[in-house]
């Protein structure tokens, strides 16, 4: 149960963290763009990167605040962390080709179940 509270607190922060970063990108750039989600997709990576990277090499955490940081905050501020860190893991431990493999499977399922919800939701309403 307390490996659920850390969790629990932590994406309660990181989607907060996401909603004003979106609120403060769409107010200073305009809405043209997806500035937000761009920077949330890339300062979430940076972070996710330098905690893996951090706490694995040089610095151990307890599991439980790894699961508060990068289960809990970065789960909720982004999942494009999550796929870049593991894009690159792949890449080390696997070859580029699973890495590549994983980049494009996961956009073009994605991009295509995007479609298939519109299309979905198009039928019923």
């Amino acid at each position: 149960m307390n490996r659920i509270l850390l969790i629990s607190f932590g994406a309660a922060l990181g989607a907060n963290a996401r909603y004003w970063i979106g609120v403060w990108a769409a107010k200073h750039f305009g809405v043209a763009f997806p500035y937000g989600t761009f920077f949330v997709n890339v300062t979430g990576s940076l972070a996710l990167g330098f905690l893996v990277s951090l706490t694995s090499e040089r610095i151990p955490i307890t599991p439980e605040v790894r699961l508060l940081l990068a289960v809990g905050f970065l789960g909720a501020y982004t999942t494009f962390s999550s796929f870049a860190v593991e894009s690159l893991i792949l890449a080390q431990n696997s070859g580029n080709w699973h890495a590549l493999l994983n980049i494009f499977a996961n956009n073009t399922a994605g991009l295509a179940c995007a479609l298939a919800g519109v299309w979905l939701a198009r039928l019923v309403a």
